[in-house]
């Protein structure tokens, strides 16, 4: 694709003249993703998708156009289309300047980070504002067949989890708790490596590929598995500002059932996406445990209000 994007650039309008294109490389999406600035400064961020994948980029787009009126701190989509004769389509953003908070965070004080969790709890509460179309099944549905899938997966993926028949039973014996769950946009990859900081401050959440519908608490499932190992406080302030520091008690139980989930569902994943990372995964896993002591608590052991 590298050698057609100058192609790119002359066909799609709002990229012509441009001076500088900048290909990125972080994250796990398919996607190509580069960075291009005009002669006059103005900088766009370049997606660049199979043309397989046409339908879905075209509902993403349209997504985030519809958000904006949520007031949510994503980048400004521009141009979307396709390119049927190099076997793409494109979406084109603002770019959103500055740096993602996973290789930040720590280096800032827990008063900080626990502020800038604050604002991305408040940004993820306007994300979830947006409804699901009335054609979406249940999440009470959907959501156990995705989880009976991946279940059968780890069943025969050779890895096996300490206390894995007690996450099990414990899963299934919450499930009446997944009925008449709310079906809203769900980010589905809310964590801090897509939280883009700018002078200490939160600035936007970028990378909506994954989106999905369901039950919002589901979007917290990434502070389990990934953002409460970087920070304790950043995870604090994520869920204390999403709910202005009125936490319900339903929350508890709904963030421990899917956090038992994504267990089984991260080594599914890791096997097939990243087998390189899944030492990774288990160790992250087995943090989850302790956090619930093997989910005999319902709230994570990390969780203190002391700011």
């Amino acid at each position: 694709m590298e050698d057609n994007i100058q192609i790119l650039l002359d066909k799609i309008k709002v990229l012509r003249n441009s001076t500088r294109v900048t290909k990125l490389s972080k994250g796990y999406s398919p996607d190509e993703k580069y960075v291009v600035e005009n002669e006059n400064g103005d900088k766009y961020l370049l997606r660049i998708s199979d043309l397989n994948k046409y339908e879905r980029k075209k509902e993403e787009f349209q997504i985030l156009t519809d958000i904006r009126k949520y007031k949510v701190h994503s980048a400004r989509p521009i141009d979307f289309g396709m390119l049927k004769e190099l076997g793409v389509c494109y979406s084109i953003f603002s770019y959103m300047a500055g740096e993602d908070a996973k290789s930040l965070i720590r280096s800032f004080k827990e008063q900080e980070q626990y502020e800038i969790g604050i604002e991305a709890g408040k940004d993820l509460a306007r994300i979830h504002l947006h409804p699901a179309p009335i054609t979406i099944k249940s999440w009470y549905e959907r959501s156990i067949q995705k989880h009976n899938r991946y279940l059968m997966e780890y069943k025969k993926c050779g890895i096996k989890i300490n206390h894995d028949e007690k996450i099990m039973s414990f899963i299934e014996s919450n499930y009446p708790y997944l009925k008449n769950r709310p079906n809203q946009f769900q980010h589905d990859d809310f964590h801090l490596e897509n939280i883009i900081l700018k002078d200490k401050k939160y600035a936007g959440v970028i990378d909506f590929d994954n989106f999905d519908w369901g039950d919002p608490f589901h979007d917290f499932v990434k502070v389990a598995l990934a953002s409460r190992e970087d920070s304790v406080s950043f995870s604090v302030g994520q869920i204390e500002g999403y709910f202005a520091h009125n936490i319900p008690e339903e929350f508890w139980r709904l963030y421990s059932i899917y956090s038992a989930m994504v267990i089984f569902s991260s080594v599914v994943w890791s096997i097939k996406k990243s087998p390189e990372q899944l030492d990774k995964f288990i160790e992250s896993i087995e943090l989850i445990l302790e956090d619930h002591k093997n989910f005999e608590l319902v709230k994570p052991i990390w969780f203190e209000s002391n700011f």
